[in-house]
């Protein structure tokens, strides 16, 4: 199913879709070629906005949750790409301790238990350590579905971490490390651990990744004979920003201004009659702030304001944060007359799967990570490397599925450069 679009099925994301699927040995070819210079991160998710005249990523996770929301037709390509990676990285692998983040709630122990699942059929024994100080013994969740999850307190050594009477040749995170980085994850020599530690939100920033992706995105668009801008969200840094003492507001102010301005500029190029927005972020995913949607820059102070309020309602205020401004991408698609935006699912280098974002109450131009936002897989049931050329551009499912993918891949790829840039042991040469 593809969902509804707001704007007719013809325009430049039309035009897009013929391009990639004419291109596809070309994109393939030069994927490939990309994979054996670059390593794939071990799994991660995107967020993708189609706007009807413009699709682009929004958000790159790393440490990806929601596996739960794969169908079962989705689940023998994860294992061949689960397979594929730990192949990879260590083939002689029998143990994998899973690492989650300290939270009980059903819908994500539910992804826990998926990505158990996925690991066993790809042929390991795979067990879940927990950080938190309050598993001091093995503690049995039973799930609504009728499945159960254990955690484990976890056991450091002097050089290896494990579980009692489990020594695995391969820690795999689930937990993006937003609190910093636990000591007993530090100096694991003997191991491997994906993804890597700098790949956490202690290191980690947004603008890293679509510096990364700008990149990408260019070289693309030179392989393809196209704008990038069709598929690269703009953006512009500041520095620190307190919302709370109102200091690094001028610079906001004059940086929201002027990417306003650069995206005015594209509208008018295209034609499109809409009104640019963008978005408000922490560059960091240290939540001192949520997602701010600006359309205009006299919007700021109503929103500090609002910050402000928020902040002191909730018994304190939050730190000083590095800010990054990102071209708001509208969503025109709907699924049942609500708002809904594709996420893509990958594993090493493979596109496994993905499903729709929906949330009834939310606008189009607003983030739908937010409460109330619930997940429709259906629509990924058909593969997304199984495109169908000739059929009428916006009327085939696995064709719009396969664009999402190769704007995924992109995305996939712009972490590699990312995480390469930011390795602290990378080789250096003079």
């Amino acid at each position: 199913m593809v969902p509804h679009l707001v704007t007719a099925l013809t325009g430049p994301i039309n035009e897009l879709e013929q391009r990639i699927l004419e291109s596809t040995p070309v994109i393939e070819r030069w994927f490939r070629l990309e994979w054996m210079e670059h390593t794939p991160p071990f799994y991660s998710s995107v967020d993708v906005r189609n706007a009807g005249f413009k699709l682009a990523p929004v958000d790159t996770r790393l440490f990806p949750g929601g596996w739960n929301h794969l169908t079962a037709e989705m689940l023998p390509l994860a294992v061949q790409a689960a397979m594929a990676a730990i192949e990879k990285i260590c083939p002689e692998a029998k143990n994998l301790l899973l690492v989650p983040e300290n939270r009980r709630d059903t819908f994500y122990l539910s992804n826990l238990a998926q990505l158990q699942r996925l690991f066993y059929m790809a042929g390991l024994n795979v067990r879940l350590g927990s950080l938190s100080n309050d598993i001091k013994e093995p503690t049995t969740i039973e799930l609504p579905g009728g499945e159960k999850v254990t955690l484990e307190p976890l056991i450091r050594s002097k050089r290896r971490l494990g579980l009692k009477n489990f020594d695995p040749c391969t820690i795999l995170l689930n937990n993006d490390l937003r609190a910093g980085v636990p000591g007993i994850l530090e100096d694991l020599h003997e191991q491997y651990l994906l993804p890597p530690l700098h790949a956490g939100w202690a290191t980690r920033r947004r603008s890293h990744h679509f510096k990364a992706y700008e990149e990408v995105s260019k070289r693309f668009g030179k392989l393809l004979g196209m704008d990038p801008w069709l598929i690269n969200p703009m953006y512009n840094q500041c520095g620190e920003v307190d919302f709370a003492q109102g200091t690094g507001m001028e610079c906001l102010r004059s940086n929201v201004d002027a990417l306003l301005t650069k995206i005015k500029r594209k509208y008018k190029e295209y034609g499109i009659n809409e009104k640019p927005f963008v978005v408000v972020k922490a560059d960091n995913s240290h939540q001192g702030f949520g997602l701010m949607t600006v359309r205009d820059v006299k919007d700021l102070d109503a929103l500090a304001l609002a910050t402000q309020q928020k902040l002191a309602a909730a018994g304190g205020a939050a730190p000083a944060s590095d800010v990054i401004i990102q071209e708001g991408v509208l969503t025109h698609e709907r699924i049942n007359d609500a708002v809904a935006e594709p996420v893509v699912y990958m594993m090493d280098r493979y596109v496994v799967g993905g499903f729709y974002r929906v949330h009834a109450e939310r606008g189009d131009g607003e983030s739908l990570c937010a409460p109330g936002a619930r997940f429709v897989p259906l629509a990924f049931e058909k593969s997304a490397h199984m495109p169908q050329p000739g059929q009428k551009p916006g009327a085939s499912a696995p064709n719009r599925f396969y664009m999402y993918g190769v704007i995924g891949r992109l995305a996939m790829l712009a972490a590699s450069y990312e995480l390469e840039a930011t390795d602290p042991d990378a080789e250096t040469y003079d």
